[in-house]
């Protein structure tokens, strides 16, 4: 099967990686300036669960180039999905493709599902703390990685048995899951709460389990993301909302979102992708999410990078 990492971010150049180290056939569609970095540095994780460097890459920076792909992995960030998708749309057509989208939240599948047809857009996104040095090299801040995939069509199960038999022969985890919808609302229940509490405080995690009234907003904003789930057909107990919040409260203190780091660093962030469109699922439901609002509210200025 060959891939296409469309995206080589800290978590498309991780995951490509991992699959290029294991001898798969990869190669990464990125900007002209990502590709003049990755011929000079070469590609590189730095990870616990093992280095890996090679300058040995195939990069497009063209669609038009594209040829002989089975599957692409979208690992963009929210903001940048509407200007790729026609570059994405152009790749399928011309190969056939099936799209394993990485992005958190949901909206993005409509988006896709419209560009290139649902039977080619997958389920699917990918759990990581990770973040891209000065040099462009992938830093792996946690002890393990995993990308969730599942099958919305039937013609996508030949693809994901495909990519569920890699799991064996890489240094990460390849998960077919049955039940991809609601383990991606799962996802974005977590990271809703985990993105805006840690951006909101400007703080690392340690901070809101350590503090009841900190942690009281981080289960808050949970309960109400929930209730748009439920709106959308997906159901989680209660039972399955204290899990979170206990799988929560063992990660390492230190440990922040992606989107506290790029907030940091004064670079766009995907709160009109996450809580944004939280706020617009609440809004086509009628219902309220305080919570959710105020976060939105707080970090909206930030969306496009430090405010001048």
């Amino acid at each position: 099967m060959n891939i296409l990492v469309f995206g080589a971010g800290a978590v498309g150049a991780y995951f490509g990686g991992r699959m290029l180290e294991a001898n798969y056939s990869v190669s990464f569609f990125v900007r002209e300036k990502r590709a003049k970095q990755l011929k000079k540095e070469g590609l590189k994780l730095i990870s616990p669960e093992g280095e890996f460097e090679t300058k040995n890459v195939t990069l497009y920076t063209s669609e038009k180039e594209v040829k002989n792909i089975d599957l692409v992995i979208l690992a963009v960030k929210g903001y940048h999905l509407d200007s790729v998708i026609p570059q994405l749309k152009l790749i399928t057509e011309q190969t056939g493709a099936f799209v394993l989208p990485l992005l958190n939240g949901f909206e993005h599948i409509d988006k896709l599902d419209q560009a290139v047809g649902k039977e080619k857009v997958l389920g699917g996104f990918a759990y990581i703390f990770a973040t891209l040095n000065q040099q462009g090299h992938v830093v792996h801040g946690g002890n393990s990685s995993s990308i969730k995939f599942g099958s919305r069509h039937e013609s996508q199960m030949d693809v994901c048995n495909h990519l569920n038999s890699m799991n064996q022969h890489v240094k990460t985890n390849l998960l077919l899951d049955e039940n991809i919808i609601k383990e991606m609302w799962r996802k974005y229940l977590l990271i809703t709460a985990f993105s805006g509490i840690t951006s909101a405080t400007q703080l690392p995690s340690g901070f809101t389990i350590n503090s009841e009234a900190t942690l009281n907003v981080f289960k808050n904003i949970l309960v109400e993301m929930s209730f748009i789930a439920k709106k959308e057909g997906v159901i989680f107990a209660e039972e399955e909302i204290a899990k979170i919040i206990s799988s929560f409260k063992r990660y390492p203190e230190n440990t922040t979102s992606s989107m506290h780091q790029d907030l940091r660093k004064g670079l766009p962030i995907e709160v009109n992708h996450l809580q944004g469109g939280a706020v617009r699922y609440a809004q086509k439901h009628n219902i309220t999410i305080p919570v959710v609002e105020t976060i939105y509210g707080i970090l909206k200025p930030y969306e496009n990078g430090k405010p001048n």
